[in-house]
């Protein structure tokens, strides 16, 4: 699998320090109500995407009331459980691709702000199709190296039935079938690796090299006021920035 995002990195830093600020415990969530509708069951031993939608809040310390209460939310307990799941691809400066996952109660204004905050910074929102091609949904588990070589990693990675592997620095990046995430990342836990975090994900498999520090500057500052968005839920870039250009 060719390409690595380096916008992951941006959004966990992202992510943490809107913790802080209670910011995305919102956005987790609609990610739970959601994921209580599609897989058709309030309990995550039987519904897989209600389950990493609920290790993702906890990882950020999301209170157990509010988990609870998305759950509700979606079985009618409260208003707002009519909220959808929308996927938005567009085009950022560059000729960047941009996949964004979103969940509204009304796609109509979720558009029409999507829209307006592409124009505003350089992009333009682009048809079904245009963009999703640059990208394979896989599941990606990501594992601290602690006191283990990558070496190490990657073997055990393979055995449990990984399908690609990368070097991320103090972590490495196991990439899955979407199917199989939850498995294999029981199988690394039983291994003995300390798995930071475990998600679907849109990963690039073509990027886009950007060579000069404005055009960086605005992708980013897009790909930021876009993520800022309350119905947006993820985001998604096929962009090579240099290290030095990402703050």
């Amino acid at each position: 699998m060719s390409g690595h995002s380096k916008w992951s990195k941006v959004k966990h830093q992202k992510e943490t320090t809107d913790a802080a600020k209670g910011k995305v415990f919102t956005k987790f969530a609609n990610a739970i109500t959601i994921a209580v509708g599609e897989g058709g069951s309030p309990d995550p031993n039987f519904n897989f995407k209600l389950r990493l939608a609920i290790d993702k809040a906890r990882s950020y310390n999301m209170p157990k009331e509010n988990i609870e209460r998305a759950i509700e939310r979606a079985r009618g307990g409260e208003e707002g459980g009519t909220l959808q799941e929308a996927v938005y691809e567009a085009f950022a400066p560059g000729g960047v691709g941009v996949i964004i996952e979103a969940a509204t109660n009304n796609k109509q204004r979720t558009v029409s702000e999507l829209k307006n905050i592409l124009e505003r910074g350089g992009g333009v929102l682009a048809a079904s199709g245009s963009v999703s091609h640059f990208f394979k949904y896989v599941g990606l588990i990501t594992v601290a190296k602690d006191k283990k070589s990558f070496d190490e990693i990657m073997e055990a990675a393979i055995n449990a039935g990984a399908t690609d592997i990368s070097d991320a620095g103090e972590y490495v990046e196991i990439f899955t079938e979407p199917s199989s995430l939850h498995k294999i990342k029981e199988a690394l836990i039983a291994f003995g690796l300390s798995v930071s975090s475990s998600e679907l994900d849109y990963h690039p498999i073509t990027t886009i090299p950007i060579e000069k520090k404005e055009t960086a500057a605005q992708i980013l500052k897009l790909l930021s006021a876009i993520e800022d968005m309350d119905d947006v839920q993820k985001v998604y870039a096929n962009f090579d920035i240099p290290d030095e250009y990402i703050k």
